[in-house]
């Protein structure tokens, strides 16, 4: 018994100690994930000021910065920044300089990362640049880095992040560099390269055409934008610039050296990290009426950009105040910022509204070169390449040395990552005893003045001060729409725009395919005159709509690309604002947000009817078909028949060109693809329809409408239980944003469970107002969103709104880390307060910082 009894008190004892440990371990991890969160609150002494600064956060950690000059109000913003999401901050400087080995230590992904970036030479262009901006952005600049110093000064890594703590485990982890201007600066070349136009396509084509040996076949891949069908963002008329469209040539390249460059270039340029968002779905929408169709009598702009999701996501909300506004101190602004850089990105001040979008104006080309030596052919001579060392270290590892080699185009991008060379590749001279090379093009390595825009932008008041804007705002080029509180409306194109001549050719010669660099004809010729681009103000309609369409009717104005998003977005919006209109609606904040939500389908409005064609005589197979023949085409969470159309559409697209195209060039189910099927659909004995893996079998159009049905319905059986009515879009589609660095399938489940938040249900899709993309060559998931909604009333400043898509706070353990996430999935805004008196009524926490 006694014995017995021991043997319990010791099991007991035993459990008593690994419940003290657990509870041990527990409290240690609730202290360590706790540690950085800031003080928002009470009084701070920080270096550097003026004079005082407040600081007010409203109930999602929103931080409001009232301050007496320019310079205190810069330092606190750094200050706060640094305090909600410096190791957000870090991961990115680390990634723009080429040195994120350094920060997560031996990792094939980051290494190839380093050399590609480094190739670019993004902080290298970022110190020139800081030498051309206006003083009193470099001053701006300067104080920001202050403020995040500031804050950094005699913290350990683990009071700053918990990220630290977590990459200490494997790596040695010292306290963080200070943070300088450049820093911010070169954040701006990773934005400018997710958003830089039609790079993606220019490969495509390339790629596609090694496969079908035909450039005509190659585009109808890649079909005209259709005017008559969807509009322009500006009619001839209301443009107050306009010049004639410049030519397209065309271009000779043999295709089988072309094919073997840009192969070696695309293993590199796919190694480069999306800080932004990449691929189908990255662009935008913004639109703003006129205050004639408003209930306010003020015009309403509304704005959702679309990009990569992630954790915390891409946008900074903040409010920046000069305690009294004149000349010396101008800025009384509120938006959505980038943590790293000061002011605002999109947003309004006192006067006016701005939105941003995506133009995807062509600004990069790739130009295979010659290479004899270290000297490429130009004409009848050669030009030489420069080259420079770099040296990557890495955390935990040896260096590691490359070798940046540039041409007079740009940097080679082709044998950056140990990719075989081109050495024997025919050219249309016959001649195959030379190497070949890729060279990349960009507007973006050079110097420029968007850091200038940035910051003139927070201060504008009219149409001019937007023109200005525009000639200040090089890369990347964006669609600029514009309220002001005194009534008007207005569009700007901004952007340094590269002039192509026209050679004539096998291929165009506009930017399309790749040029042939030994050709002086087809170098750049020089940029756009800023003057020349589009704009307008006023226009006759009462709005304006820009989510990456075309700019200008065809044939209208300086050529800026032939790579547009096909517009079912933007002619969605335009018709719902016209019908509006035409019914003498009065427009108010949540009419514009319920449309910022629309999830109607431009794809279903296209296949629904051809699909409804088809005879399925099994009974088990027709249920889906018999979704769809009362289906309304909004594409929402709990639709059962969006869950099957989704697989209809990604079967249909493998079914009908995977047989073609080759490795990484399946369609992602965009609206090009979209562009392309509806004018296949007109087409029933197209070769495309054939499957060229059945021999002796020739399908047409029926055929894979029919096969792309039955296949669908035994998937989604298979994924979502065999009653089709209990499908679900939202099953499928779920958005789930990933932490960059600790988010990842590499990481154990109980830190990525605590970095990423938990995924969430959502409708909408690609080509879709309500923009969630996802990419039909790999599955369902979310890729792509509006990272953020806002709409502001230009009659009621304090009665517009927004959210974002995670949260304001870059820490795990916050409570605002995701606080905005289940609003942002529902649709749903929050109130926007501007004014002073109301900034303050809503004010959770005050922190007075001092000198």
């Amino acid at each position: 018994m006694l014995r017995s009894r021991a043997a319990r008190l010791t099991v007991l004892s035993v459990a008593i100690v690994l419940v003290v440990a657990l509870v041990a371990t527990v409290v240690a991890a609730f202290v360590v994930v706790r540690r950085p969160l800031p003080q928002v609150s009470g009084t701070l002494e920080v270096a550097g000021l003026h004079d005082e600064v407040t600081v007010t956060r409203d109930a999602r950690g929103v931080p409001t910065i009232t301050a007496q000059d320019p310079h205190d109000l810069f330092l606190a913003q750094g200050y706060v920044a640094a305090q909600d999401r410096f190791f957000e901050m870090d991961y990115r400087r680390h990634v723009v300089a080429g040195r994120l080995s350094e920060l997560v230590g031996q990792n094939e992904d980051a290494l190839d990362a380093d050399k590609v970036i480094r190739t670019f030479g993004w902080r290298r262009v970022a110190e020139a640049e800081l030498a051309i901006i206006d003083p009193s952005t470099r001053d701006a600049l300067e104080a920001y880095a202050a403020g995040v110093n500031a804050y950094l000064d005699g913290k350990a890594p683990s009071q700053i992040a918990v990220e630290y703590t977590v990459l200490g485990l494997q790596v040695h982890v010292e306290a963080p560099e200070p943070w300088d201007a450049v820093d911010s600066l070169a954040w701006l070349k990773a934005m400018a390269w997710d958003l830089r136009g039609n790079y993606d396509a220019e490969l495509s084509r390339a790629r596609v055409y090694a496969s079908v040996r035909d450039v005509a076949k190659v585009d109808e891949l890649f079909p005209a934008y259709p005017y008559d069908l969807n509009a322009p963002i500006v009619a001839a008329e209301d443009l107050t610039s306009a010049t004639p469209a410049s030519a397209a040539g065309e271009l000779d390249l043999d295709d089988s050296g072309l094919q073997a460059a840009i192969d070696s270039a695309n293993k590199a340029l796919d190694a480069v990290p999306h800080l932004v968002g990449e691929g189908e779905g990255v662009g935008s929408n913004s639109w703003v009426v006129s205050g004639e169709h408003t209930a306010s009598g003020a015009p309403i702009l509304a704005n959702d950009p679309h990009l990569g999701i992630s954790a915390p996501g891409i946008w900074m909300q903040v409010g920046l105040r000069c305690a009294q506004v004149d000349e010396a101190c101008p800025y009384d602004v509120s938006g959505f910022g980038f943590a790293g850089f000061p002011g605002v990105v999109i947003g309004h001040n006192a006067d006016l509204a701005w939105g941003l979008t995506n133009l995807g104006a062509d600004v990069t080309d790739f130009f295979v070169e010659r290479v004899e030596g270290n000297a490429t052919v130009r004409g009848d001579g050669t030009a030489r390449i420069r080259a420079r060392t770099e040296v990557i270290k890495v955390n935990g590892g040896d260096d590691v040395t490359i070798v940046v080699r540039q041409s007079v185009h740009g940097p080679i991008v082709s044998d950056v990552l140990d990719v075989d060379q081109v050495g024997d590749a025919p050219m249309p001279d016959g001649t195959s005893d030379r190497g070949y090379e890729v060279a990349l093009a960009w507007t973006a390595l050079a110097p420029g003045h968007t850091a200038d825009a940035v910051l003139a932008t927070a201060t504008a008041k009219d149409a001019s001060d937007i023109a200005r804007v525009g000639r200040l705002l090089d890369v990347p080029s964006q669609n600029i729409v514009f309220a002001t509180t005194d009534g008007h409306i207005g569009y700007q194109a901004p952007g340094r725009i590269p002039v192509r001549q026209t050679v004539r050719g096998a291929v165009p010669s506009d930017g399309t395919w790749p040029r042939p660099g030994w050709d002086p004809a087809y170098d750049w010729q020089g940029y756009v005159d800023p003057e020349e681009m589009p704009r307008a103000l006023d226009p006759a309609e009462g709005f304006v709509v820009a989510a990456n369409q075309a700019v200008t009717p065809q044939g209208v104005g300086p050529f800026l690309t032939d790579d547009w998003d096909y517009g079912y977005r933007a002619q969605r919006i335009r018709t719902v604002l016209s019908t509006a209109i035409a019914r003498g609606d009065r427009i108010d904040v949540a009419d514009l947000n319920t449309l910022q939500n629309d999830q109607r389908s431009p794809y279903a409005d296209v296949l629904v009817p051809w699909l409804l064609r088809i005879d399925i005589d099994d009974a088990f197979a027709d249920d889906g078909q018999q979704l769809l023949r009362t289906w309304d085409h909004v594409a929402s969470a709990d639709s059962a028949a969006a869950a099957y159309f989704a697989a209809v559409w990604k079967t249909l697209l493998e079914l009908t060109f995977a047989d073609d195209l080759p490795d990484g060039e399946l369609p992602n189910g965009g609206s090009r693809w979209l562009e392309v099927v509806r004018g296949l659909l007109d087409e029933p004995d197209s070769p495309w329809w054939d499957d060229r893996t059945t021999p002796g079998l020739l399908e047409g159009r029926d055929e894979v409408l029919y096969q792309a049905m039955v296949t669908a319905r035994l998937t989604l059986t298979q994924q979502l239980g065999r009653d089709a009515d209990e499908w679900r879009w939202g099953r499928l589609h779920t958005a789930a944003p990933e932490h960059p660095v600790l988010g990842g399938s590499s990481v154990p489940g109980l830190v990525r469970s605590f970095v990423n938040p938990d995924p969430v249900e959502v409708g909408g899709g690609s080509s879709i107002v309500d923009a969630t993309a996802w990419d039909a060559s790999q599955g369902y998931g979310v890729t792509a969103a509006p990272s953020m909604r806002m709409v502001v009333d230009l009659g009621d400043l304090d009665s517009s709104t927004w959210v974002t898509l995670t949260g304001t706070s870059g820490h795990p353990a916050s409570p605002h880390y995701a606080d905005q996430l289940g609003a942002w999935a529902q649709g749903t805004t929050f109130p926007w307060p501007f004014s002073t008196a109301a900034t303050q009524a809503d004010a959770v926490d005050r922190l007075t910082l001092r000198p």
